[in-house]
Formats: structure tokens, sequence, C-alpha cells
């Protein structure tokens, strides 16, 4: 491993945010802080490209580029045909597109950020989201895409939140030992609605941390066999609504959230 570490360049003659992504996503496979990132935006000309490239081009001379503009693009190539180390991240993509589809990109840089009918669906559903956080206004429910039900700590926010980055109206709520859920749930199609569940150990690991984190018991939160109770009446509750079932446990919020989207567009799903 290299004494220091070592310096990624992201250019781009838009923000550059979709190199860093890359990078971030290639570095995560190596030793913490073998690399570091750095991005070299608005690069909107040959000569500041030039520029770019010869400034930084220290003892590792590394980049990764996401240049759309043609003319940027090819004296990139020409000066990693010179000596320069780079990746071109976006190029063989878009050609590869064009030859399939016979469709000419548009070279728009940034246009991956273009404000559209999309952004602000996403901003609504975020919105949407945040209003519709643990049970608050139940009388929302029918005009969520997606809703979340399981008790204390299962995923319930982080899922939601990043549903709804990607655009679904999602609300949730809890199932709490003596209290009755809003009867609005059993209003909804049962397709809509998700039970999630995880395995009881870990539920009560996560609470344990959680109320140290606060410096406080709750009594019963965090018994096993309050937790076992819990479980099985949310998972009762869940038969009652014929709704789906997804588990959280050792799963990335991610992953979870790409199981409930392929059931919402049509896939199916084993109840418990």
């Amino acid at each position: 491993m290299p004494d220091e570490s070592i310096a990624i360049h992201v250019i781009s003659d838009s923000l550059g945010e979709t190199g860093e992504m890359v990078a971030r996503a290639a570095v995560a496979q190596f030793p913490l802080g073998a690399f570091r990132i750095e991005r070299l935006p608005k690069v909107t000309t040959p000569e500041k490209l030039e520029d770019a490239v010869r400034t930084h081009c220290g003892k590792h001379c590394l980049f990764f580029y996401t240049l759309v503009d043609d003319s940027l693009r090819v004296r990139m190539e020409e000066l990693c045909a010179q000596g320069v180390n780079g990746v071109d991240l976006l190029g063989p993509a878009v050609s590869r597109l064009q030859e399939l589809t016979g469709v000419r990109a548009t070279g728009e840089a940034g246009a991956v950020r273009r404000t559209d009918d999309e952004y602000f669906a996403r901003i609504e559903a975020m919105e949407f989201a945040v209003k519709h956080d643990d049970g608050r206004n139940p009388e929302g429910l029918a005009e969520a895409d997606i809703v979340l039900v399981g008790v204390s700590r299962t995923s319930k926010t982080p899922l939601a939140m990043y549903l709804a980055f990607k655009g679904w109206r999602v609300a949730n709520v809890p199932l709490a030992p003596g209290t009755e859920p809003p009867q609005a749930l059993f209003d909804l199609h049962p397709r809509k609605v998700f039970g999630l569940v995880t395995d009881a150990d870990v539920l009560l690991e996560i609470r344990r941390q959680r109320m140290n984190e606060l410096g406080t018991w709750v009594p019963r939160y965090a018994e096993r066999e309050s937790i076992e109770r819990e479980l099985e009446e949310a998972r009762a509750f869940m038969r009652r609504l014929g709704c789906l079932v997804v588990h959280t446990d050792n799963r990335a919020v991610e992953e979870a959230a790409q199981e409930i989207i392929r059931h919402v567009q049509g896939g199916h799903a084993i109840l418990d």
C-alpha cells in the first residue's frame, strides 16, 4: 500500500457528481485511506481540460472523466494516448446506446440534473413521506403508493425515505403493543401495504443500542420476551391485512426497497 493516499481526479464538464459516485464505489473495494477523490467540475473547453490535467498530474496521474462534449472527450482520449491514466466513465455507454438505437446523443452537460416533472415528483414524495412518518396523518394513507407497517426499529422510516427519494409516495405506521392501528389500513389494497419483520435477536440488539445512545431505559422495550410477543402480534396483524411481508434483518435499505418496488410493479411475495 502507498505511503500516502492516491488522488483520483474526477473531471467533468458539469458538476462531476456521477463521476464521484462511481469513484466512491470503486474506492470502497480497497483499504480505507488508499485513495482520495478530488472533483474538477465545469471543465468546458479543451484549454481548461489541458490545464486541469497538467496541474493535477503528480506522482500518480489518475483521472476519471464524464465528458459529454465530443471535443472534450476526444482531447482527453488524446491526452490518455500520450500517457495520462484516464478512465472514460460515460463515453462507452453513450456510444453503445447510439449504436444500438441509431439515436444521436444530445451532448448536453448536466442533463441528468435537469429540472423536470420527475424532479418535482421526488420532492413531493419526500414531503409526503415526512408528513406521513410514524403514523402521522392516517387520513392520507389512501393517497400513498406504498404503506409500511411494523414494530419499532424495523427500518420503517429509512425505507420510507429511500423509496420517497425514488419518487414513491410512502407512509409508515408503527405497530405498538396496546395500540390499535388506524382503521384506514383495512381500507387499502393489500398489494400496496408491506409488513416489515426482523429477527428477534437482531431487534433486541438494535433496541439496546438505541437506548444506550439515548441514555434511558424503557421497560420491556428491549426485553427478549416482549420483543418476541410484539413480533408475533405484528405478524398476526399482517395476516389480517393480507399484506406482503418483507424481512429487514441484516439487509441494506436499498435491498429491501428493491424487493418492495418489484412487488409494487407486479411481482409476488410469500406471506408468512
